[in-house]
């Protein structure tokens, strides 16, 4: 099972990508601009509460040096990343926060919820 189907339930969509190009804020949007901010890109370029996070989850599924840690969970605050829970080494959480803040959007990593097991 990948980031994106545990964390969100979902597989996948077709076209997703890490960093899409924004599409244009439906008319009546409660937004004072017609652009999606970069935290709230979804996987296609659509607005999404939780684009970066799921964002963050598709850039970890295409990592292949990031395995599936199934004791951490990705959340967002804004422009930051939220890391929650336990991971098996420094290293592994390195390379987490290296491809969290290469997201669009992505302002920041907070690691102070995060274990070394």
């Amino acid at each position: 099972m990948g980031w994106l189907q545990r964390l969100f339930g979902m597989q996948q969509p077709e076209n997703a990508q890490v960093n899409p190009t924004p599409k244009a804020v439906p008319e009546g949007a409660d937004t004072n601009t017609q652009t999606v901010p970069p935290e709230r890109l979804g996987l296609n370029g659509e607005y999404d509460q939780s684009g970066l996070a799921k964002r963050v989850a598709l850039a970890f599924d295409e990592d292949p040096q990031l395995d599936d840690v199934d004791t951490l969970w990705v959340a967002q605050t804004s422009g930051t990343v939220v890391l929650k829970g336990k991971v098996p080494s420094q290293d592994i959480l390195n390379k987490m926060i290296a491809v969290a803040r290469a997201v669009n959007g992505s302002t920041s990593v907070d690691t102070s919820q995060v274990e070394i097991s």
